[in-house]
């Protein structure tokens, strides 16, 4: 469309500008009366101005044909009343007819109308670029590793899930896998919005369309084709674009409304002339410009335009828009709902602190016997264990003679001595009793507690529980700074949930939840009269996703939760939600100032075109009409480009102070 649009103007604007020269009437105008005169002259200007009609106004009167088969006249069928009217008359006064012929007025009209939708068309094109833009994120071949290190180029269609390939420093990663040797950092902005590159090492999952960084890496493939992230981000894009929210059914059916006034304004116009004796030319210019003037193209791009530049936007930044009409609602929600395990916390063990309890043992000596021992181990409570000595900088001792103890925890022999990390259970059916009021807290507050037991006695304990994410505590101050009243539902024990609770200073907190109560939860708030967001990102959050005003599955969640959301979050990161609150109501505002725009010039604009401003000097010609009609329409498509740079400084500067306050913030133990 924008190929066409700009080749019929450029083809159409030396043919005008030969109408307006020939024109008499514009000859007049600029005293140039009888200068440009010659035989055969009102032919041969009614001859360049029927090139334009039929080759610049073929897009028109193509566009009435089908909304008139389709029963929904519109921005078409005006368009082409008000060229073919003038047209028609301009023949018919050449012929004979008692008149003024419109042979100039009818081919800038139809110039202008050209270039107004040649710019609304590219403004279009611009505005839903979020697709192509994703596309061309994923590069065309890549390297395939064989036997003996052999290197094969070939598409990336060709690749198989298993296939090693190698990605060098500064190439794209060709698709979705797991590094198996190197180490680089990979540039994720494009994908995810975040800035930073992020580190990958051996094991590191790595998402196609990603930007490898200095070192090289070796990928085992995972996924191809449309299983790969970006296949999933673009087929979210494409629902949100084909989606329709409720503010663009409302300028549809106004843009249709516009439409029946403007043809019965006009038809009134022009009845209403005649009645009152002006000549039949008058009363015609005036129907004519009429409904140039009222074509509803504003009107109809008012939302469509802002739609497109905000998801664009969101997925640009990793906010993936699934439902429009519920990322609408975003801007007006009063509750946030959260799920525990993988949204607030890390879905993961942390040690919180370590208890020593025997003589000569103090926290780093009790956490480096746990380390030596565990390190053995794949069981959960052991790497939560590794991970918390690593933080504290402590090297795990060797270990040898390791041995599982079924139902009660591990046993080695690390320095010459046997130690042993057993649970609670254990050191009761031994008869072993720990009295420490230390203990009893941790175990009060719901954390999972093992012990460290150095040649038969117990020498400390270590408490771990899982990990709540860092950027949790300040997503719930900025939800509450907004007047949003932030809620936790689990399925974790209640001491556990309400010690979470209270580090995050939630609102409320619901613990041992099942699944299908987590939905009627959530129905029960919304029964109070609030609209709620539901955040979550397993299997059991599916219900209560589908059930809340706005679902948000965030990041490494399920594809479960994905679907049954109405809105994705790349990143791992529960802030998030305050950036798609932030560009919800942003959203919103641009396109209400587009319809106060578009609505507000057709009621000026159509009275003035009718001639209601005659007595004061103020008289519209169709082709003047054509041009605050197209300017009109450029002004919307400007409006809602602005969307784009104005939200991308939003978030800018929105995760920058919440990263500055999170940077001050004490940290935050489970």
């Amino acid at each position: 469309m924008v190929a066409d649009f700009r080749r019929r103007f450029w083809i159409c604007l030396p043919l005008t500008l030969g109408v307006v020269l020939l024109s008499q009437h514009i000859q007049m105008l600029v005293g140039l009366s009888g200068i440009i005169a010659f035989p055969g002259d009102r032919l041969v200007e009614a001859a360049l101005a029927s090139a334009v009609f039929f080759y610049g106004g073929w897009p028109f009167i193509t566009g009435l044909s089908s909304e008139v088969r389709q029963g929904k006249p519109g921005m078409m069928t005006l368009v082409s009343l008000a060229i073919v009217s003038a047209y028609i008359y301009s023949l018919a006064v050449l012929a004979g007819l008692a008149g003024e012929v419109f042979f100039w007025e009818t081919a800038t009209l139809i110039l202008v109308m050209l270039l107004g939708h040649w710019l609304e068309a590219k403004s279009v094109l611009g505005a839903s670029g979020a697709l192509q833009a994703l596309v061309r994120l994923m590069p065309a071949t890549a390297t395939r590793l064989g036997a003996g290190g052999a290197q094969e180029e070939l598409p990336i269609s060709a690749l198989k899930p298993g296939d090693l390939v190698l990605v060098r420093p500064g190439a794209k990663v060709p698709t979705d896998g797991t590094v198996t040797e190197g180490s680089s950092s990979v540039d994720e902005s494009m994908l995810t919005g975040e800035s930073r590159p992020v580190d990958k090492t051996t094991g590191g999952r790595v998402v196609g369309g990603s930007v490898n960084g200095d070192g090289a890496l070796t990928v085992r493939i995972d996924r191809t084709g449309g299983e790969t992230y970006l296949s999933q981000v673009i087929r979210l894009v494409e629902q949100a674009q084909a989606t329709r929210s409720r503010t663009q059914d409302l300028a549809n059916r106004a843009a249709g409304v516009l439409t029946w006034v403007a043809i019965a304004v006009g038809g009134g116009t022009f009845a209403v002339w005649l009645l009152l004796g002006a000549p039949l030319a008058f009363a015609l210019e005036r129907m004519v410009t009429v409904m140039v003037i009222s074509c509803p193209h504003a009107l109809g791009l008012a939302v469509p335009l802002v739609v497109a530049v905000s998801t664009e936007l969101t997925a640009r930044n990793g906010l993936l828009i699934r439902d429009r009409a519920a990322f609408e609602r975003a801007r007006a929600l009063q509750a946030v709902v959260f799920d525990k395990t993988g949204t607030l916390t890390e879905g993961r063990f942390g040690v919180v602190s370590v208890v020593p309890l025997g003589a000569g043992h103090d926290e780093t000596s009790v956490l480096r016997l746990a380390a030596g021992l565990e390190a053995a181990s794949e069981h959960p409570i052991a790497k939560g264990i590794l991970r918390g000595a690593a933080d504290r900088g402590i090297v795990a001792p060797p270990a040898i003679e390791f041995r599982n103890l079924p139902g009660e925890g591990a046993r080695a022999t690390i320095e010459g001595s046997e130690v042993e990390v057993v649970s609670p259970g254990t050191l009761g059916r031994r008869g072993i009793a720990v009295t420490d009021a230390r203990v009893a807290a941790e175990h009060q507050a719901g954390r999972t507690v093992v012990f460290v037991v150095l040649n038969g006695a117990v020498a400390g304990a270590v408490a771990l529980a899982d990990i709540i994410r860092p950027e949790s505590r300040e997503a719930v101050r900025q939800l509450q700074a907004l007047g949003l009243r932030c809620m936790m539902l689990t399925g974790d024990a209640k001491p556990v949930a309400e010690q979470v609770g209270r580090e995050l200073g939630l609102d409320e907190v619901r613990a041992e939840v099942l699944p299908h109560q987590k939905s009627e939860v959530v129905q029960a708030i919304q029964a109070k009269g609030l609209t709620v967001a539901m955040v979550g990102d397993g299997v059991n959050d599916a219900p209560a996703l589908a059930q809340s005003d706005l679902g948000i599955a965030i990041g490494a969640g399920t594809d479960v939760a994905a679907e049954a959301a109405d809105i994705v979050l790349v990143r791992n990161d529960p802030r998030d939600v305050v950036a798609i609150l932030a560009l919800a109501r942003a959203t919103y505002a641009k396109m209400a100032q587009n319809l106060v725009w578009a609505t507000g010039y057709n009621v000026i604009a159509i009275p003035l075109a009718a001639g209601v401003g005659m007595p004061w000097g103020i008289l519209l010609t169709p082709a003047m009409g054509a041009a605050l009609m197209s300017l009109s329409t450029v002004v919307v498509a400007f409006n809602a480009r602005l969307l784009g740079r104005q939200g991308e400084h939003r978030l800018a500067t929105l995760r920058r102070d919440i990263a500055q306050a999170g940077a001050t913030a004490p940290a935050v133990a489970a």
